[in-house]
């Protein structure tokens, strides 16, 4: 858990001049990775049921707090890889079985979260070096493939090739650049 953390950690690093101790005081989104990484060690660790719950209690509560202070919810049943950087905080919504890939970066407004009917009902799957842009949705049982860019204000509700541009509502193919420049 620690581990993946100075993963994120160093990962700020790389956007940012300050220090460790600057950027854990004054970047919501290292806040909400610092109680994600916890919270999901605990969930997928092989202690005993009942213990698990009685750890994951204040883990949920701590949670909440995070949500409420800085609009960003990571649940933490969610998979999310090493490296992930959140841009900016605020309205960002990950569905509780999300699986986002490593090295991934996503921006203020994004939702990721559950759509579709009958067998296409789901949540996506991000690939690693996915890039998400302002306010972009991406909702269903749909696959983001590796080093993809998902445009500001997008609406992806289908498959994204990897190493794809996508951009509009909804989204379609731009062109074939990858996320090598965004991440």
């Amino acid at each position: 858990m620690l581990l993946k953390f100075k993963e994120d950690l160093k990962k700020y690093k790389q956007y940012s001049s300050s220090n460790s101790l600057v950027l854990l005081f004054t970047q919501q989104g290292l806040w909400a990775l610092f109680v994600y990484r916890i919270s999901n060690a605990i969930y997928t660790s092989t202690m005993p049921k009942l213990f698990k719950r009685v750890l994951l209690m204040p883990c949920l509560v701590f949670q909440k707090c995070i949500e409420i202070v800085t609009g960003i919810s990571l649940p933490y049943s969610a998979v999310l890889g090493e490296r992930f950087y959140i841009g900016h905080f605020g309205g960002i919504i990950i569905n509780a079985n999300t699986v986002i890939g490593d090295n991934c970066n996503i921006s203020q407004g994004v939702t990721i979260g559950v759509s579709g009917l009958k067998e296409k009902r789901g949540v996506p799957t991000i690939g690693n070096n996915v890039y998400v842009g302002a306010n972009a949705v991406i909702v269903g049982k749909i696959n983001i493939g590796d080093g993809a860019v998902i445009g500001a204000n997008s609406l992806v509700t289908k498959d994204v090739l990897s190493h794809t541009t996508v951009l509009g509502v909804p989204a379609i193919k731009i062109n074939d650049h990858s996320s090598k420049g965004y991440i």
